[in-house]
């Protein structure tokens, strides 16, 4: 493992600007191969559906340890398409988290059911396995947890709970493609998997694009009739479903981006570690036993403030028997809004994911969510901040980032 410093960043490296992402950086190291891929489908003018999706379908199969996998248009119509391949119906209950993007509650609602939410582990941001068999009732169809900025939920207990009760597992794997749960693959556990390529996720396409993965043949089938209008054959519709067909250049990217899949991983996993070091080395990481919400439920109205007085960030926790892919770099701070103006001035270019829990997002009002409902979602919402973590960072990079936090932590700007 390469050796960094805070140390070593002389004033010119210390201004240097870092970009939250960096894609054209990305592009240039495979430029050639990835317009060889987007000519070859010109050429064959065949853009919708066709071998280079299947290809990449067969491929994405293979890596995440599935039977099958089947391309969709986004990773929200992942989501949807799955959840309609359950039979899920208006009224059927789908338990998840409210600490993940909207696409997931939004899914369930869009087909009349009703998101019940259950709270997050307060180290790993995942959903709760502890909390999800109290909120079963009569109408609950599935279960759907996310593996939130690359690492995989407790899904033993999960499953466990799932097959009890009869239920069916979805997961939402949109950040964690290559993640692993004891050797298993994300994707490859529950009975559904639904993947994103958004630009900016580990693999991104170039534009949207999803991928449903299950080892169930039958359920295959569904989806594949669902995301082309329940169409067989053509102009014959069996059931009602939707245009949900990948694209043959979206594909033909991503199939030369896989190949790199696992490299990219490497680095990110990489500056994560360097994290830890310049973060251990600047005496900024907080132990997360130091603070008692993050072992156990915050109090009733969600008030958090323990980290408020502290000179530092809690570093993400990475669970055991884990393969972490690190969408992305999440901290906690507990002057969070302060710390990333600060950074913002210093050029340094972080993102809140997610300030506002599913249940109090205004268009759920009339389910009557309120603060203090998920207290420890809505901690992290206050706290977190994802800094910069792709792989084609240098140390200096990672070194300005972590002295510009320190300098925030030592200066006039901490309160």
């Amino acid at each position: 493992m390469p050796s960094a410093s805070i140390m070593k960043v002389d004033e010119k490296t210390r201004l240097q600007p870092v970009p939250l992402l960096d894609l054209k950086a990305q592009y240039t190291a495979i430029r050639e191969e990835v317009r060889a891929a987007i000519d070859r489908v010109a050429d064959s003018q065949r853009f919708i559906l066709g071998p280079e999706v299947e290809a990449l379908e067969q491929e994405v199969a293979d890596y995440s340890q599935c039977a099958f996998a089947i391309g969709v248009s986004s990773g929200s119509d992942a989501l949807l398409v799955a959840l309609m391949a359950t039979d899920l119906k208006p009224d059927d209950e789908v338990i998840t988290t409210p600490y993940t993007f909207f696409a997931t509650s939004g899914a369930i609602a869009r087909l009349g059911a009703k998101p019940v939410f259950v709270d997050i582990d307060p180290l790993t941001f995942n959903i709760d396995p502890n909390k999800i068999e109290v909120a079963i009732t009569d109408r609950t169809r599935a279960i759907m947890p996310v593996h939130l900025y690359g690492q995989i939920a407790e899904m033993d207990a999960i499953m466990e709970i799932a097959n009890r009760h009869k239920l069916y597992v979805i997961e939402d794997a949109a950040q964690a493609i290559g993640a692993e749960y004891h050797g298993r693959r994300a994707g490859s556990i529950g009975h559904l998997g639904t993947f994103s390529f958004y630009p900016s996720k580990n693999l991104g396409a170039f534009g949207d694009g999803g991928m449903v993965t299950t080892n169930d043949s039958e359920l295959a089938d569904r989806i594949r009739l669902l995301r082309n209008h329940g169409e067989t054959p053509k102009y014959y519709s069996r059931v009602i479903g939707g245009n949900f067909r990948l694209d043959a250049i979206q594909a033909a990217v991503l199939r030369v981006k896989a190949k790199y899949l696992d490299q990219w991983t490497e680095g990110r996993q990489r500056n994560a570690a360097l994290y830890r070091e310049l973060f251990a080395e600047a005496e900024l990481a907080i132990r997360p036993e130091s603070l008692s919400y993050l072992q156990s439920d915050v109090n009733s109205n969600g008030a958090a403030f323990a980290l408020r007085e502290m000179r530092g960030v809690v570093l993400p926790a990475e669970a055991a028997n884990r393969r972490h892919v690190y969408n992305q770099f999440v901290i906690r701070n507990g002057q969070r809004d302060a710390l990333m103006a600060f950074l913002k001035e210093r050029k340094i270019r972080t993102e809140i994911y997610y300030p506002v829990p599913a249940h109090l997002q205004e268009c759920f009002v009339d389910a009557g969510g309120k603060v203090g409902d998920f207290p420890i979602s809505e901690c992290a919402a206050e706290e977190t901040l994802a800094l910069p973590i792709y792989p084609e960072l240098t140390e200096d990079m990672l070194s300005t980032v972590v002295s510009a936090i320190a300098d925030f932590h030592h200066g006039e700007n901490f309160r």
